[in-house]
């Protein structure tokens, strides 16, 4: 286990997604953002759904997903029906 799982919402799967991707630690997510980490997973993973993509947001805001603002759900939902 790394560094990532010690996130919140953030799995061993996920993590060794992210790993795969070339994102190891806390600062390489930050640079990269959950959009771009996510659209990155999609290429590895078909599956990459949008609760993931969530996921990843709310690992970032260290927070669990589905407490994310009204706001930031909507803007993670529209890119998401966009890249999907």
């Amino acid at each position: 286990m790394g560094e990532l799982i010690k996130l919140v919402n953030i799995g061993k799967v996920l993590e060794k997604q992210l790993n795969e991707i070339g994102i190891e630690t806390l600062g390489d997510l930050e640079e990269i953002g959950s959009k771009e980490a996510w659209s990155s997973i999609k290429k590895i993973d078909e599956s990459a759904c949008y609760n993931r993509l969530c996921g990843l947001e709310g690992a970032l805001q260290g927070i669990r997903w589905f407490n994310l603002s009204k706001e930031d759900k909507k803007n993670l939902k529209d890119f998401y029906l966009l890249n999907k």
